[in-house]
Parts: C-alpha cells; structure tokens; sequence
C-alpha cells in the first residue's frame, strides 16, 4: 500500500509526522497533492487538547495544491490542476446548504444541520498537512486558481481570509461605520482588510505586537490602540468621542477581550464574534445594559465552498488584498514540529508559516 507523510494527533502537545496510506478516491472524491499549506490558531488548540479530536488524525484544513485523482462522478476538472479548497467543505446538498448555512452542514442528519459540520478537514476528517489530502464533495468545493497567483498569494483563502472577512460580513460593516478588532493575528487582521472593503471610514485595531500593528495600517486600520497603553475600553471610547462603535470585531476567543468588544458597542451596535472560546461566556449586565441596549451578538465559521473561494481569489487577483506578507515564515513538510513550536509559542514575530513538501 502506498503511504505517505502527514502531521498526526497523537495526544495533548503531541503532533508528529507519521506515514500514513495515501487516501483511495471514492466517486465524488479527488485527490490533491498538496504544494502549499499553514498552521492555523485552530491547530494550536488541536494541540493543546483544547478542542478534541481523534487521536491519529492528521490535522491542518487550509489546502493548496493539484489535483491528483479525480472520482468518477467528478466532472470539469482535470488532473494536474491548480486548485485550492475551503477549510469548510459542505456537501452542497443537505438543508443547512440550501439554505445559505453550509458551514453548518448536516447532510447524515435527519434535518440537515450541525453545528460546525462543515468543518472536516483537521477535525472529522483527515486534513491537509500531509503530502496527499482527499477532498470530500468535490465539485462543491474545488477550486481553479486563476493563472499569475502563486500559492501565497492564496494561501489564506480556504480559512482566515475567509474567516476574517465573514467578521465584517456577519457584522454588516456599512460605507462609512466605525469598526473596532480585538486582536490582530491573522484572522484580526483579514478583518481589518474586510471592512476596508465593505466601506468602513474608522478602523481601529488592538492589539500588543507592533509588527502586527504595522501590517494592520497597511491593511487598512485608522488607528491602533496597545492594550498594553491602559484601559483599552476607555482608550476606543476616546477616540470615538463617547460615542462607542458600530461593530466590533472579537478575533482571540476570550472573556477578556468579549466583554470589552461589548463595552464599545454604540446602543444598537453589533459583535461580530470570530474566536474560538475554550471556556463558558459570561455577560455582564452592566455591558448588555440589561438586555435593553438593542445589542446584536453573531458569531460566523468561514464560509466555505467553490464559490466562496472563488470570489476571496478573485479579490486577490484584482488587487483589492495583498496577503502574502502575512507569510513571515517558511518550513518542510519534515520539520512541521518544529513549525508548530515556533507558531504555537509565537517566538520571532510570526504570523503564518507557509508548509510545503
């Protein structure tokens, strides 16, 4: 049997590189040879056994690569093409899809939905930190990448572009709001950058690393609050003249940095919230004056699919956001542990680290 090598779950703060068979193609299935892949926060918890998963999976969903085999059933592609795919890989066909919900895909369930169901790869199903990654679906969720862009320069389209982005989406960002984002890794940031687009004329991001605030400017952001300058809730209401924000982004997944987003919220405000908690949410009645404020609470997983990734690289192509330079730092697929100590300890002003064979 043919094998091949990928980063696999073993326990809490153990992934190692294994040999693993290389996946048989079902009939809706293809096989991609990954080029180009990255470590996501989502990982680290992987790691941290903060989110659980099979031990022997391999982890990692956001795949750059070309396509091997194809399924049967599989028509308007061809093998050798550069494509990518969605960290979300709906069915296309389950209630939750046909209604504009595929991050929350359900289609073994009798109504349709599960919560998060879309997310497979790294978490239900083998993922893409490997040599090889079998794509569930694929006519929903392959991707053609248009001619003249590199790997990196759509690297970060399956997962925190898209994630980011949705932040500002599920906010309803409108041409002239106020935004704030509560920390600036790189879904922070593909936040900023998605409400420069959808028109917002104040951007301001928190957050401690100046490396980050810097690539927060050129993305877009008006202006930087450190938290580490004093009380960040008093420093946004500040600089919006008491008035508070329309939207406020939350991008780390914290109590901390959730009741501050909520702090800043004009009355009728709304927290686009895109982290991943590890513990209970707690909101102060103080902050939610008592249920009265006209307050809206959303939370967003990446859309994923063909056409969501079709459209973030179109952005890319034309212009609109240069992300590559998020890509501070570059590894084997062979030292992906020494990739993830660097990432998961965030030595050396990382931001993404970019994988290849």
């Amino acid at each position: 049997m043919a094998t091949m090598r990928a980063a696999v779950f073993v326990e809490k703060n153990r992934i190692v590189l294994d040999d693993k068979p290389i996946p048989e193609v079902g009939p809706l299935d293809a096989l991609v040879r990954i080029t180009t892949t990255t470590i996501c926060g989502t990982d680290v918890h992987i790691l941290r056994g903060e989110y659980p998963v099979a031990k022997g999976l391999t982890v990692g969903h956001e795949p750059v690569g070309v396509i091997e085999r194809l399924g049967s059933q599989v028509r308007g592609f061809v093998e050798g093409q550069r494509v990518i795919a969605g960290a979300i890989t709906p069915s296309g066909q389950s209630y939750a899809c046909l209604c504009g919900c595929g991050s929350q895909d359900g289609p073994d369930t009798r109504h349709g939905f599960r919560a998060a169901g879309g997310w497979k790869f790294g978490n239900t199903l083998d993922g893409c930190q490997a040599e090889y990654v079998l794509v569930p679906d694929a006519l929903a969720n392959l991707c053609p990448i248009p001619d003249g862009l590199s790997d990196e320069q759509v690297l970060m389209c399956p997962d925190i572009m898209s994630t980011g982005f949705s932040g500002a989406e599920r906010g309803e960002v409108s041409i002239g709001d106020t935004v704030v984002v509560f920390a600036l890794g790189p879904i922070g940031l593909c936040a900023v950058a998605g409400a420069r687009l959808k028109g917002a004329s104040m951007i301001i991001g928190v957050d401690g690393v100046s490396e980050r605030m810097n690539v927060a400017r050129s993305l877009g952001a008006t202006h930087i609050v450190d938290f580490k300058k004093g009380n960040v809730v008093e420093q946004i209401m500040a600089l919006t003249d008491g008035r508070g924000v329309d939207v406020a982004i939350e991008a780390l997944g914290t109590q901390g940095t959730f009741e501050s987003a909520l702090r800043v919220l004009r009355p009728g405000g709304r927290l686009s919230s895109l982290g991943v908690y590890s513990s209970d949410l707690h909101i102060p009645y103080d902050a939610f004056s008592a249920g009265l404020g006209d307050y809206s609470i959303v939370s967003t997983l990446c859309p994923g699919g063909k056409e969501r990734m079709r459209r973030l690289m179109a952005v890319v192509a034309s212009g609109g956001v240069d992300l590559s330079p998020l890509v501070t730092h570059r590894f084997k697929l062979d030292d992906i542990e020494a990739a993830y100590e660097l990432f998961a300890h965030q030595r050396d002003g990382v931001m993404k680290v970019a994988i290849t064979p």
